[in-house]
């Protein structure tokens, strides 16, 4: 698939207000927040256990998990959050979508993560309101932003597994798929 990662950027950004000041906050903030940071994924991996739908997506993976997790945590804070950032978003989108992983869980996880860092912050920055309540804004927009990202390629991911799945059942081809739908396009 290809796709313009820039546009997407722009895009996302646009929708979680995920501004140049945010940015430039979150960079600033990070020697502060990253060594909590491991705390953090292991208390929401240890949220997620309690939760019955997510055994069969831990089962046996929690550790690696883990790592990756805390890399993605990492990278809220580092930047840089270019296309290159929103690229690798994609892809946890499109990787959540090969592990059947439903929908409605990235959005859950997305808010199980905010509520620990959102108080992580306050315990930081608390005596600072102002302080603490723009660092709390650029979280919410760096996350809503990557969230928005991942469903967007788990939106298409997901169909363009139909659509292999449609071309199997029916044995058309994808040229003649993609020749009827660029037929009837604008009618």
């Amino acid at each position: 698939m290809s796709l313009d990662f820039e546009k997407l950027t722009v895009y996302g950004k646009s929708f979680s207000g995920f501004t140049p000041d945010k940015e430039a906050l979150l960079l600033e903030v990070g020697s502060q927040i990253k060594p909590y940071l491991a705390a953090v994924t292991d208390e929401f991996y240890q949220q997620l256990a309690t939760i019955p739908e997510t055994a069969s997506f831990l089962e046996g993976r929690v550790e690696g998990l883990k790592k990756t997790h805390r890399l993605w945590m990492e990278g809220l804070f580092t930047g840089p959050y270019d296309k290159d950032f929103t690229a690798q978003m994609f892809k946890v989108g499109d990787v959540h979508v090969k592990v059947k992983l439903p929908v409605e869980f990235m959005a859950g996880a997305m808010t199980l993560i905010n509520n620990r860092l959102f108080t992580l912050i306050v315990e930081t920055f608390g005596d600072d309101k102002q302080y603490c309540a723009r660092t709390i804004a650029a979280v919410n927009s760096v996350t809503g932003f990557s969230l928005l990202v991942m469903q967007q390629s788990y939106q298409a991911s997901s169909l363009a597994e139909e659509l292999e799945k449609f071309l199997k059942i029916s044995g058309m081809s994808r040229t003649l798929f993609t020749n009827l739908a660029l037929a009837y396009r604008d009618k």
